[in-house]
């Protein structure tokens, strides 16, 4: 097959790639590369005419304060249909969110009914912020969410303007039309498999893809200080609750102050990132996640101990008896706890290391994943 991903947010579609390549098919991706995080794609869309110019990019936001209107949107668009012609003949094309092409929603429905046409058929990946999702978020049925924080009004409007744009009416509107004309709707974990399923949707669950083949497995050897690592993204730093992360931090900072080194990086590129936490043997990734996100997951293949979504929906999901990571609450208190046991526990760090890749190897074998994706597009 000539398989055609849109999108990459977190290297989802990379590691199908890698797995669709395996197995004999012809796979492009399409993307920005997430602005900072710098993804591989085949064809890029980044808006470097409003991004890497310093005087485009201040009339950019001159022009945004002034009437609203993206002109980078604008650009990804534009750089897009520039591409269509060279985007037809798929057998298959799958959208990583129904804004994909991050252009405007009016014209991406145009970008997308024109790539439609010259091609076979589409599917819809539902693996981070969408309609159906931020709706359900809102809806109080869950008892945490990446939306808590908005909730209780903890955080200004402000910080959840990306999430709460599918709830506008063309967002509402394109996500209909992507979800019509998609010949089959696949969630990536239980974050977003139980708001869709609650909501009364047809999906196809799939776990996230890890090429464990690429990634190597450390098994943790502490000689010395135990390593903490937190890498923050100022775009999701309310989402993910990242401040409950620095102020667990700051109290294991002061209470085991000669047993432990803590590394807090900020906004850095993917392939820098992977490689800063390579020391660590522990990972702080999320609060407000049921399961594990693409990055969780990839550092439980090296063998770190993270915290992350590990609620008891994922341990019923996969029959787990024992912990592959480290369920972290939205809690300060409940962190620290989880933190000091593993601190005065070291041995139970290497148990869940060594659980963490069996795990990996055994639900997100790259290959067989995307065998599961080419029997949900059938």
């Amino acid at each position: 097959m000539k398989i055609l991903l849109l999108g990459e947010y977190s290297r989802l579609h990379n590691s199908l790639k890698e797995g669709l390549t395996a197995l004999g098919h012809k796979v492009i991706i399409v993307g920005t590369g997430d602005n900072f995080k710098k993804f591989d794609t085949d064809y890029s869309i980044y808006p470097k005419l409003f991004n890497d110019y310093w005087f485009l990019r201040k009339f950019k936001n001159l022009i945004y304060k002034l009437t609203g209107y993206n002109l980078e949107e604008t650009e990804k668009g534009y750089r897009f249909n520039k591409l269509l012609p060279k985007l037809r003949g798929f057998d298959h094309i799958q959208l990583i969110n129904s804004d994909a092409v991050e252009s405007q929603p009016k014209h991406a429905l145009k970008l997308y009914k024109k790539l439609l046409n010259q091609n076979r058929q589409m599917s819809l990946l539902i693996c981070g912020d969408d309609t159906p999702i931020i709706k359900y978020c809102l809806s109080g049925n869950l008892k945490y969410s990446i939306l808590t924080p908005y909730l209780e009004k903890r955080a200004p409007e402000s910080d959840f303007t990306y999430s709460l744009k599918y709830l506008r009416p063309a967002y509402k509107k394109l996500f209909e039309w992507v979800k019509n004309n998609s010949a089959c709707l696949v969630t990536s974990d239980l974050d977003y498999e139980v708001p869709m399923k609650a909501m009364g949707y047809k999906t196809n669950f799939i776990p996230n893809p890890i090429n464990t083949d690429t990634i190597t497995y450390n098994q943790p050897d502490i000689t010395d200080k135990i390593v903490i690592f937190l890498g923050i993204n100022r775009l999701s730093y309310v989402k993910k609750g990242i401040n409950f992360f620095e102020e667990s931090l700051t109290i294991i900072q002061e209470k085991y102050r000669d047993k432990v080194e803590i590394i807090i990086t900020e906004n850095v590129p993917y392939n820098e990132y992977i490689k800063l936490y390579d020391r660590a043997h522990i990972l702080l990734d999320q609060t407000y996640g049921y399961d594990q996100g693409y990055n969780a997951l990839e550092a439980m293949a090296k063998g770190k101990v993270v915290f992350t979504g590990a609620e008891a929906e994922f341990s019923q999901q996969y029959n787990l008896t024992e912990r592959v990571a480290i369920n972290a609450l939205p809690d300060t208190k409940a962190i620290v706890n989880e933190l000091s046991y593993l601190i005065e526990n070291p041995n139970e760090i290497k148990a869940i290391s060594l659980r963490a890749r069996a795990f990996i190897e055994k639900e997100h074998n790259y290959i067989k994943i995307a065998e599961k994706y080419l029997k949900a597009w059938k």
